[in-house]
């Protein structure tokens, strides 16, 4: 049994959290890391509250840029399934839990997850007091961090980690949709209608979800307007993603054309970005809202709905004129969905695809159908 390296995580405001390196930390071909150079990881920290899905929201391109904290304290339990991932590869920045489970127990599982983390090449520390981060992160708001090993024969200085933490920009400004995005469109599903849905970051269950209303066309985030009407499509979808809606403008300038002219359907950044091509604004979230538990109100029947949501922006109240809001978030009153009054559209700010998480809210993609077959 291999000798536990020491790591350290420094937050931007020079908070300090001690554990153990886990995961790739640059190692050569031959596995020696110390013969590689070791760099601080660095990003901005957030927490979710999710029990299961860690695969998931792993490979959950919305993340990109981010650190993940999972609150639950043991992780990796049931090991890892290829089926299970939402997309091509991690894009998270890094992962920081109490306990990572060194034999996952699962008929399903494939491999554990620590030699996940080494395969798609992503550092991680466990052993973190979480609960005690998570409380810091709730009163001081989510920042950039460094994370690294402190021992062994390529050991950072915490100094060194100090500064990456500083000088990390954290997702404030930062267009991160144009890095997760396909770079080539494709065609999946089979259903009986057409749709484009551009890919902001979009989550494979997403798809699952579209593939059965219609025969989807995935297209980069850039893809204008005019490309997206000449494929003449029963309806246009806005997927999830990660970063800075207000980075996005292109986006949001080819949504404003599309708005009117053929039905539209957004989920997460896609709302957001939505609701900014009607002339909303959008604000950063103290800390976002990361986990499968988030309980919102259906405003048209009073109903709650268990969600699941991952973003760290939202849209201002009393920003849009024009729509109606559907949803609202129960924990802080955040909107959580908006319908168009005179256009064929709405959003939501959470996931009803889950992946992970309840299945609350999946009727909304049955409302979107409903929307594409009595045409725009």
């Amino acid at each position: 049994m291999s000798t536990p390296i020491e790591g350290l995580l420094v937050l931007a405001d020079g908070t300090t959290f001690e554990g153990e390196a886990i995961g790739w930390w640059g190692a050569g071909d031959d596995g020696d890391s110390a013969e590689a150079e070791v760099r601080p990881a660095t990003g901005e920290v957030v927490f979710n509250t999710t029990l299961t899905g860690y695969q998931e929201v792993l490979t959950d391109p919305s993340y990109a840029g981010q650190i993940v904290c999972f609150t639950y304290p043991h992780i990796g339990n049931y090991g890892i399934a290829a089926a299970d991932s939402e997309s091509r590869r991690a894009f998270c920045r890094g992962l920081i839990v109490r306990d990572l489970a060194p034999r996952p127990s699962s008929w399903r599982s494939e491999r554990s997850l620590g030699d996940f983390l080494e395969e798609q090449r992503l550092p991680g520390l466990t052993g973190i007091d979480t609960r005690r981060l998570t409380r810091h992160i709730r009163e001081a708001g989510s920042m950039p961090a460094a994370f690294g090993p402190v021992s062994g024969p390529a050991a950072l200085e915490p100094s060194d980690l100090e500064a990456a933490a500083r000088r990390e920009p954290g997702t404030d400004g930062a267009d991160l949709a144009s890095e997760v995005t396909t770079r080539t469109g494709y065609v999946t599903g089979e259903g009986p209608l057409r749709l484009v849905a551009y890919d902001f970051g979009i989550k494979r269950t997403i798809l699952r979800h579209l593939g059965r209303l219609g025969t989807v066309d995935v297209v980069p985030a850039s893809t204008p307007a005019g490309e997206v009407l000449d494929r003449r499509p029963d309806g246009v979808f806005l997927s999830n993603g990660p970063g800075d809606p207000s980075a996005v403008g292109y986006a949001s300038d080819a949504i404003r054309e599309l708005l009117g002219r053929v039905p539209v359907f957004g989920i997460c950044l896609g709302h957001q970005l939505m609701a900014a091509a009607l002339g909303g604004k959008t604000y950063k979230l103290p800390f976002g809202h990361h986990g499968g538990n988030h309980p919102v109100r259906r405003l048209a029947t009073s109903q709650v709905e268990i969600t699941s949501q991952n973003h760290n922006y939202a849209v201002s109240e009393g920003s849009l004129d024009s729509v109606d809001i559907t949803h609202v978030n129960l924990n802080d009153g955040v909107i959580e969905g908006i319908a168009c009054r005179d256009l064929p559209a709405f959003s939501v700010q959470y996931h009803p695809e889950a992946g992970p998480g309840p299945h609350d809210a999946s009727y909304l993609f049955d409302e979107f159908r409903l929307l594409m077959e009595r045409g725009a």
